[in-house]
């Protein structure tokens, strides 16, 4: 029997004529769904993730440049048997820091050119096994524009009778070594090894504090191919500093002062702490050093805007929080929970006990000083305006879900309700509140208490008692600091921390999110891993991943490790623990490599495809759309254009109207 017509309505008419420019002939139809369909059985390409950097900007480049250890691999696989392990080493370090290993073989090495053609072979052949899961196209779109007609040369050679080939790509080498061209050869190389390893980036939160130089690392993840951040409460800081929270631009000081780390804030984004140093320096005099009487002076700022934010939102539920009217100036004490308890650091000289959350003229002064400063910064704006572009409160990807912090939850273990902005949030509609919400502090043309909330909202998302970036009860800022009863110090998880360790709940969150694969998996950080005590940073029965293990170095001491990162490909996931990395010099000049060890824990039963992904997803909505679009040309209900070959040899000797177009060029 014949087939049946198919019958479009109208709406489907209307798409397909749009659809017919981009494709007008029958043939760049068929071309398209070629080409789309041989995409979709590429292999998966390589996720890496990583999470809680926290300013540690040498680890990180390290182990960005390593690809948590893609690298090193590729290299043993291709020259484990014809190369020794010192070898192997070398041409990995060059591979990672190409320019500064290069200084040190110029200065070894008695004959460059000699070592400069088998480094290329070397690099050319790790190319060609690193590029065999891409189309050609994408891979010429990762080429470096200045080399791009050479290396795609030199990556697709192919035998001939004669070798002419072969001579034709010898000659191109020795041209490329002897007009001085070969360090920058080598660099662009390197390069697009690292950048074929690892197609996406991951950073699930926390780029920001404790460490000397996250705008350094901010102006890296810049220059990256291909990365995406979801936002850790240290994030939410600093871009809640840079919409004019007060309360913000004061924890961020406060935080560099405590963690005696004042490069990022100085040195990267240029904030001078000269006026609240001076400030401090005639207020806080017993104080034992310059740094600690700034300290004193910015923590009780702060205590006085958080007192106020707190005040102005009753949503927030903080009241308990409200600390500096409690303090006995006579008995020394402070009254906390039905308890007293005996100040560590009695001095409060600007907080008048008749109005305690009030500034005084000075803090007014400073603060304002602070905040043009904060404003006025490019560098941190430009830092921040990325962190917008490429962030999100959360994110799914290939199936999987990440964020940083956690997805609230009530004592039972069901999602929590959260009362905010006059509305009942919970799960996934809460996360888009804090989204939006955060979006609006920066971009938002809001005025009045909406503008003031906003910013308020920033600092909430910092360390508030419902905020899923923080996920904890409170944050003991006061106790830490004036209380020598470290029992005080507690700060009481969400019950998250708890019930994230039962499959059942990890798969109930993944279905807030739309997430029903048995496959998809959370990616989680925040929260260090205790690797020493045995932890494992697999939860919920595999369901959940915790990658925060402790690249900042105050947290090794209690972790053990030096952080942990996710490799995710076409083979199946692996978990890579890492130790902690001695420095960038050593690397180079000794080849050492961050020890890491890696641990396979879901290996795929058949080999990942693209069509396995997101991106596999709207490659097939393109093919269906493709197929509906060749059916009404078959079928006579569009009318295709004609081949150019044919164009102007219409019936009647009748030419076409406009002329052909020629289709558009394969997918990438």
């Amino acid at each position: 029997m014949p087939k049946k017509p198919y019958v479009f309505t109208s709406a489907q008419l209307r798409y397909l004529e749009l659809l017919a420019r981009s494709y007008p002939t029958i043939q760049s139809v068929c071309t398209q769904i070629i080409d789309l369909q041989a995409v979709q059985n590429l292999p998966k390409a390589t996720e890496h993730f990583m999470s809680d950097l926290h300013g540690e900007y040498e680890a990180f480049y390290h182990i960005l440049n390593n690809c948590s250890g893609v690298i090193r691999e590729k290299v043993q696989l291709l020259f484990g048997d014809t190369l020794s392990k010192e070898q192997c080493s070398e041409l990995c370090t060059l591979i990672y820091y190409p320019r500064e290993k290069l200084k040190r073989v110029k200065r070894e090495q008695p004959d460059m050119d000699d070592w400069y053609r088998q480094t290329f072979a070397q690099l050319i052949a790790l190319c060609k096994l690193l590029s065999s899961k891409y189309t050609r196209q994408k891979v010429r779109q990762a080429l470096p524009p200045e080399y791009s007609y050479i290396i795609d040369e030199l990556l697709h050679a192919q035998p001939d009778e004669d070798d002419n080939q072969l001579y034709y790509h010898q000659k191109i080498v020795d041209t490329i070594i002897s007009i001085d061209n070969a360090e920058p050869f080598v660099c662009a190389m390197a390069a697009l090894i690292k950048q074929l390893a690892v197609d996406c980036l991951h950073i699930v939160g926390d780029i920001y504090d404790r460490g000397p130089r996250a705008d350094s690392i901010m102006d890296m993840l810049m220059e990256h191919h291909n990365v995406d951040i979801e936002w850790g409460n240290h994030d939410i800081l600093w871009m809640g500093a840079a919409c004019g929270s007060e309360a913000c631009i004061a924890t961020a000081v406060r935080n560099s002062l405590a963690y005696g780390n004042l490069s990022t804030l100085e040195n990267g984004y240029g904030i001078s702490l000269r006026p609240l140093t001076l400030f401090a320096a005639r207020t806080y005099q017993n104080a034992p050093s310059a740094e600690r009487a700034a300290h004193r002076a910015i923590t009780v700022m702060l205590l006085k805007l958080e007192g106020q934010v707190i005040l102005r939102n009753p949503d927030f539920a903080m009241s308990d929080r409200l600390l500096l009217d409690k303090i006995d100036a006579q008995r020394q004490t402070v009254a906390l929970s039905g308890r007293r308890y005996t100040l560590k650091d009695p001095d409060f000289p600007t907080v008048d006990p008749a109005d305690p959350y009030a500034l005084s003229p000075e803090e007014t002064q400073v603060l304002a000083e602070l905040k043009a400063a904060f404003k006025e910064s490019r560098q941190l704006h430009r830092h921040v305006q990325f962190l917008y572009a490429r962030g999100a409160m959360y994110r799914c990807y290939n199936h999987n879900l990440l964020y940083h912090g956690c997805v609230l939850l009530d004592e039972g273990g069901q999602l929590l309700t959260v009362q905010m902005g006059g509305r009942s949030l919970r799960g996934k509609a809460y996360m888009d509140y804090a989204d939006s919400m955060a979006r609006k502090a920066y971009f938002g043309h809001l005025h009045g208490s909406k503008k003031v909330f906003a910013r308020d909202f920033m600092w909430y998302l910092w360390c508030g008692r419902y905020s899923p970036l923080f996920g904890r009860e409170k944050m003991t800022t006061f106790e830490r600091m004036y209380i020598a009863d470290e029992n005080t110090w507690e700060e009481r998880k969400n019950p998250y921390y708890t019930f994230y360790n039962s499959e059942k709940t990890c798969k109930m969150i993944l279905q807030e999110f739309g997430l029903r694969g048995s496959h998809s998996h959370i990616i989680n950080g925040h929260v260090p891993v205790r690797a020493q005590r045995g932890e494992s940073p697999i939860k919920g029965g595999g369901r959940l991943i915790v990658i925060d293990g402790g690249f900042c170095r105050a947290y090794q001491p209690t972790t053990g490790i030096a952080g942990y990162t996710l490799i995710y490909n076409s083979h199946g996931m692996r978990i890579m623990s890492h130790q902690p990395f001695a420095d960038t010099e050593r690397a180079i000049d000794e080849n050492e490599d961050i020890l890491s060890r890696s641990q396979v824990f879901e290996t795929e039963v058949a080999r990942l495809m693209v069509q396995d992904t997101d991106k596999g997803s709207r490659v097939s909505d393109q093919l269906y759309d493709l197929s509906l679009l060749l059916t009404a040309y078959r079928q006579g209900d569009l009318i295709p254009k004609l081949p150019a070959s044919q164009a102007g040899r219409m019936p009647g000797g009748y030419e076409e109207d406009e002329p052909n177009t020629s289709a558009p060029g394969p997918v990438s």
